[in-house]
């Protein structure tokens, strides 16, 4: 990441995301979305439907870690539409944002929709 991290929350989730081995952006639902071998690994999502919401969606291992990161910390995690039934989370980036929790989520959800070849030949 840049020396001076960027203060926009979505352009910071941007930097993180395409730092990532093989990521690259492409709109998909008309939102950033981030993909790794043809898998979408994160989503940007600002008042997504008239929600009031600043988020970044990413994957989690399933709906058992879904669950348990929603109850741990309701205030950072959400079950987000249309990919919550798939396990997803979205993380709130309003306010004072974890940004090392944000960068691990990222990273984490990369890993989750990597290629093995990918994985294999160093990640992150």
């Amino acid at each position: 990441m840049s020396e001076t991290p960027n203060t926009d929350p979505l352009a910071r989730v941007r930097e993180i995301a395409l730092l990532l081995p093989g990521a690259e952006e492409r709109e998909s639902h008309g939102q950033a979305t981030f993909f790794v071998g043809g898998k979408q690994f994160a989503q940007l999502r600002d008042d997504h439907h008239d929600d009031g919401l600043r988020v970044v969606c990413v994957r989690t291992s399933g709906t058992d870690e879904q669950a348990m990161l929603i109850e741990a910390a309701p205030d950072t995690y959400r079950k987000p539409a249309y990919l919550g039934a798939s396990g997803w989370v979205s993380i709130d980036l309003s306010g004072n944002a974890d940004w090392t929790l944000i960068e691990d989520r990222v990273a984490r959800s990369w890993e989750l929709s990597a290629p093995a070849g990918l994985l294999e030949a160093g990640g992150r």
